[in-house]
Formats: structure tokens, sequence, C-alpha cells
């Protein structure tokens, strides 16, 4: 079994129009948001083996805010992630090394929302249907998405075959 976490950026600031988009910041409402992520990833005990982050400012910052809450898990910041699609996601994950069992995701939407909803197989129960409409309703900034994935090896990780087991936005603490 195969875990990912996928962790969307918390909310970024627009208000400086001179600045490209993957240098904005986060602003007064992400850096609230992200340390009651963390609060959250540690009181449900998620410790990914790995981080994988774009490496836009905002991603970053969201890292910062998170990471003490995720144990001992080794960081990598990728440029190739920043406004990733699926397909590039999808493809990252297939090329994780077989030791890592679990790995977090920090990135951005569309692609994040796209992934998750991908990886996730339809709903067997009323528990995971409650999570999927919340994810479909809105992946919103800073929103976590739980999948567990029946793989031994990342290579094999196939769309449509994870179970949603948890979905927590800031505003569902």
């Amino acid at each position: 079994m195969k875990t990912v976490y996928v962790l969307r950026h918390a909310k970024s600031d627009r208000d400086n129009p001179a600045l490209q988009d993957h240098d904005r910041p986060l602003n007064a409402r992400g850096r609230d948001a992200a340390p009651k992520m963390a609060a959250y990833i540690k009181s449900q005990g998620y410790e990914p083996d790995a981080v994988l982050s774009s490496t836009s400012r905002r991603t970053v910052e969201t890292y910062d805010l998170v990471k003490e809450a995720l144990g001992e898990a080794k960081v990598t910041f990728e440029e190739g992630l920043y406004l990733a699609e699926k397909r590039q996601l999808m493809e990252r994950l297939r090329w994780l090394d077989d030791d890592l069992q679990s790995v977090m995701v920090i990135g951005h939407n569309p692609g994040l929302e796209e992934l998750a909803n991908a990886l996730t197989a339809s709903p067997k129960n009323e528990k995971q249907e409650r999570l999927h409409r919340r994810m479909r309703e809105k992946f919103s900034t800073a929103a976590l998405a739980v999948i567990q994935l029946p793989a031994k090896a990342w290579r094999d990780v196939k769309a449509g075959t994870g179970k949603l087991v948890d979905f927590m936005r800031p505003k569902d603490l």
C-alpha cells in the first residue's frame, strides 16, 4: 500500500501586480491556515516519508509552516512541479523510490485537484461519499487529501484505484 498526501499551498497574496506569479508570498489568511493544517496533520499522525514541493514562494512558505508536523520527511523542491498538470504529477509519482511508502505533494491547482480526483476510486460508503463530495465542492487553498493506493511499486500506481481516506480544509477545522 502506498499513500499520497496532496496538500495545496495556502492562500497567496495577489496585491502586488509587479510580482511574477512564481514569486507571490502567502497572505495573512494563508499564514493563519497553514499552521492550522499542520496541527491537523500532526493530530492525525500523518508523517510522509518524503515531500515533493513546487519551487514557488507560496509553496515553499506553506512547507515551512507545516514541516514541523511532518516528522523526518525529506523535502525536495522541484521546478517541474510549479503549476504541474495531472499528467505530470502522475508521472512524477511513478518515478518515486519504492522504499518510500508515502509522499506529500505540495503544489497548485488545478493540477493537484485533478490528481486527487484521478487517483481515487468511486466511494464505497456514505463516509467516503461525504469526503468525495467535499473534495469536489472545493479543493481550497491549504486543503489536504489523503489517498491510499493498492500498489507495491510506485510505477504501478493507476488512476481510479485509490481510496480517499481523508479530506480536510482549513474552514472545516
